[in-house]
């Protein structure tokens, strides 16, 4: 059983990408470490009156190019290890698509589905209330978004919280809000929105220029981010021919109705229903499915040294964050498997969750349109920066070329502000 490491790989590529740009060894160390971590323990009151105690966490990676921006998961896996990973990426993803924003992250250590609705308001508003207390959120210093088991609702009480703490209204202190009270529109599927541009960007790059309908695509995981790719792809003209949830997968005989799997899913809790044209696989047979993409939008570590050899698409996409481990990346390398990776190509929540902060700060509201029409301008320069990164430094990934773009950025700011130690880069 392969160990999941996430933190561990986090370095790992942090040092590849230093020897990359001959970075000495104390920016080096600067990048491995958080500027601060909120650690505590919350309370909160079941239904029953039983009170639960839960470890909760907010890892503050790097503030040289902004506040720090990440989002707040919960998950009983949610450790600190983990935090402080997740914490550390967006760093680096917030610097790829050059938005004026550090990395942090945030994680409850338990398990949501056990909880009541009631409850989970109970659990989100004790710990924002720590947070805000503690000053550790804030409009200019740390502004939190949705993440694994968090959503728009969740998003809703902690502003609220933070509001009645403080006593002033400040939406633009988390993202990822409803749209009523000063969510941004397009956010809820910026996400999959911006994979898809990356996506068709390099589609001429990596896949021949095949017509979109000549392309088949597989995604494992079926969340809102894998949904929400679904749909866009599909409405794309791409043929989605396979997806899955925790509790298995569908594979479609020409491609997959996407409206019909989203029924199954709502009536059945999973893809994995039986029915004309469609049979059950599992979530293992769907990552060794011979399809031109296939998207991870599930957790991380899915594809590891003991299993990333049976992969047989062209293409991967890294919708979820880290699901490919350092030792399946050579693997994959070496088989000519193109990876898209995590801090690029799921950067759209993001980027989209930016452009909130700023029409929260403004007052404003921007139209649909105009925000995607944003967004994909980005994500295609974004990924020309990480290509151009690869030609730069010649033979290495697509995930060693983001790492390269990103680091640079980041350096170069921490530079700018004093702490300049050894030669540019």
């Amino acid at each position: 059983m392969t160990v999941k490491k996430p933190f561990e790989n986090f370095l790992e590529n942090v040092e590849k990408a230093a020897k990359t740009l001959g970075l000495d060894e104390k920016m080096k160390r600067r990048l491995e470490t958080a500027e601060n971590i909120f650690e505590t323990k919350i309370s909160f009151e079941k239904d029953g009156g039983e009170k639960v105690v839960a470890n909760a966490y907010r890892v503050q990676h790097n503030s040289a190019r902004g506040p720090y921006k990440g989002g707040i998961r919960y998950h009983q896996d949610a450790d600190i290890n983990e935090v402080k990973a997740l914490a550390s990426l967006m760093s680096l993803k917030c610097a790829v698509v050059d938005i004026p924003m550090g990395g942090g992250k945030g994680g409850v250590q338990i398990d949501p589905k056990e909880l009541s609705e009631s409850e989970l308001e109970r659990m989100s508003r004790a710990y924002f209330r720590a947070g805000t207390e503690k000053d550790v959120f804030g409009v200019n210093k740390d502004i939190p978004a949705p993440d694994v088991n968090t959503n728009p609702q969740i998003m809703a009480w902690f502003l609220d919280e933070y509001e009645k703490i403080k006593g002033v209204k400040e939406p633009g202190v988390v993202t990822g809000k409803p749209v009523e009270i000063g969510g941004s529109l397009g956010r809820s599927y910026s996400t999959s929105q911006g994979g898809f541009y990356v996506l068709e960007h390099l589609r001429k790059e990596i896949l021949g220029d095949k017509n979109p309908v000549d392309i088949t695509i597989a995604i494992q995981g079926f969340g809102n981010a894998g949904a929400e790719f679904a749909r866009i792809a599909h409405d794309g003209g791409y043929r989605v021919v396979a997806v899955s949830d925790s509790r298995g997968g569908a594979y479609c005989d020409e491609k997959c109705d996407i409206i019909e799997l989203n029924v199954a899913k709502k009536q059945n809790g999973s893809v994995a229903v039986e029915r004309e044209g469609v049979r059950i696989i599992s979530n293992e047979e769907l990552l060794e499915l011979e399809v031109d993409v296939l998207v991870l939008a599930a957790l991380d570590g899915v594809l590891h040294a003991e299993n990333a050899n049976n992969v047989k698409a062209k293409m991967i996409l890294e919708l979820a964050n880290g699901p490919v481990t350092p030792q399946a990346d050579e693997i994959l390398e070496n088989k000519k498997i193109v990876v898209v990776p995590d801090i690029l190509a799921n950067a759209g929540g993001v980027t989209v969750s930016y452009f909130e902060w700023v029409q929260n700060r403004s007052g404003d509201q921007w139209k649909e349109t105009f925000v995607n029409e944003r967004l994909k301008e980005i994500m295609e320069r974004s990924t020309d920066s990480v290509l151009d990164a690869q030609k730069e430094f010649e033979g290495i990934s697509m995930r060693q070329g983001a790492f390269v773009v990103a680091i640079r950025r980041i350096v170069e700011a921490m530079k700018l502000r004093g702490e300049g130690v050894g030669d540019k880069i």
